[in-house]
């Protein structure tokens, strides 16, 4: 059975609320379609480096899970947010900053 769908803006409110509890600066770059705008969420090593990640579906499970989307410099990774928001106006671009590479997005409530 399919995963029940949360309206865009709410589910980045509920992200950015979970991700400042974690101390996990969040900032939202580009603000999507409230109801159903797809989310990339930027995580920003503080290295030069920076993680793309997006949900995609996953066939076998019938869900929507966080995939990397690419992993490189961090000019790259702006440049492929830029191209990706002038194709999609409707999308939510969340920048997140962790030298680690910790996003919450393994946690529950947030996959």
């Amino acid at each position: 059975m399919a995963e029940p769908r949360l309206a865009s803006g709410v589910w980045v409110a509920a992200y950015l609320a979970r991700l400042g509890l974690a101390n996990i600066p969040a900032y939202v770059l580009a603000r999507g379609d409230d109801t159903a705008g797809a989310i990339l969420v930027k995580c920003a090593r503080l290295d030069g480096t920076a993680i793309l990640l997006g949900r995609e579906w996953d066939l076998l499970g019938d869900s929507r899970r966080w995939q990397v989307q690419a992993e490189a410099p961090e000019a790259q990774i702006d440049e492929a947010i830029r191209r990706q928001r002038d194709i999609d106006r409707d999308l939510w671009v969340i920048e997140i900053e962790s030298r680690d590479g910790r996003t919450l997005l393994d946690e529950d409530g947030l996959r």
